[in-house]
């Protein structure tokens, strides 16, 4: 299985050498858009906010036309080396991108295909099912306020209802004192109680990426990764601490990110949709 653990230190913090976050004082992100793909990348994408536009449910999103054809293309031209990288359940992307079945790493690290073969948690603790029904209890307060389940993993939204921010993310906090072996991971207008911090290790992006980029057909290749929101921070870590290209979509500060795009649609342009 790719190693999606990576000992000690926070999902979040910030590369060494050379980003603009190190420079500590400029809060503009970067501004250099990346290179056209080529042929000896391993290209790993992040999927809400990069690839798909937010929407107001995490249901609501839609593929636009012609992204899934052209994420197939690009797999055929890099030998099978792209990749699918995000918070969502594996399922859940399979169901986004039917009929394709592109490699992925799902709920930030925790669950991984490679090849064909998957590999995640085969058991949800007992005690997440006291946290979901106070959570439940919770955002029926908040008209807007949203849980997104993942199986093992539990996502408070408040993007339509920011007067739950505060009440949301204490909660989550609490509930990890029932969740051994889980941590928190913050996102845009969310918080997500995940299995990502057993063992005292921390699972995340970064940690699954270098781990793919250990096996075919990925080694050998420069690592390149596109996403959004701080989830995607650590991976952009381990593409540059690797010498590849990481892609900062949107407008948030600091990161780790070497290059820019705007957004999903300037996104789509750079891989050639459309």
């Amino acid at each position: 299985r790719p190693a999606a653990r990576r000992g000690g230190g926070r999902a979040e913090r910030r590369a060494k050498g050379g980003s603009y976050a190190d420079a500590g004082t400029d809060d503009a992100p970067p501004r250099t858009a990346p290179p056209a793909p080529a042929d000896d990348w391993a290209l790993f994408l992040d999927v809400d906010g990069c690839l798909l536009e937010l929407a107001e449910t995490p249901d609501a999103v839609v593929v636009p036309d012609g992204l899934r054809e052209q994420l197939e293309s690009l797999q055929s031209r890099l030998g099978g080396a792209l990749a699918l990288v995000s918070g969502r359940m594996i399922e859940t992307l399979d169901e986004l991108f039917a009929p394709s079945r592109f490699n992925a790493v799902g709920l930030h690290g925790v669950q991984c295909r490679h090849g064909g073969k998957r590999s995640g948690p085969d058991h949800v603790p007992p005690a997440l099912a006291a946290v979901r029904a106070a959570a439940l209890r919770l955002v029926a307060v908040y008209d807007g306020a949203v849980i997104e389940e993942k199986s093992p993993s539990l996502a408070l939204h408040w993007r339509r209802a920011p007067d739950a921010e505060p009440a949301l993310l204490a909660f989550a906090e609490h509930s990890l004192e029932q969740l051994p072996g889980y941590r928190l991971q913050h996102g845009k207008q969310l918080v997500e109680m995940y299995p990502g911090g057993a063992d005292g290790d921390v699972v995340d992006k970064g940690g699954a990426i270098a781990g793919l980029l250990d096996l075919p057909p990925f080694r050998g290749r420069l690592p390149v990764f596109a996403g959004d929101d701080l989830t995607d921070e650590s991976g952009f870590e381990v593409v540059n601490a690797r010498g590849g290209l990481s892609i900062l979509v949107g407008d948030r500060t600091p990161s780790a990110a070497r290059y820019w795009l705007r957004d999903p649609a300037a996104v789509h342009e750079w891989l050639g949709v459309g």
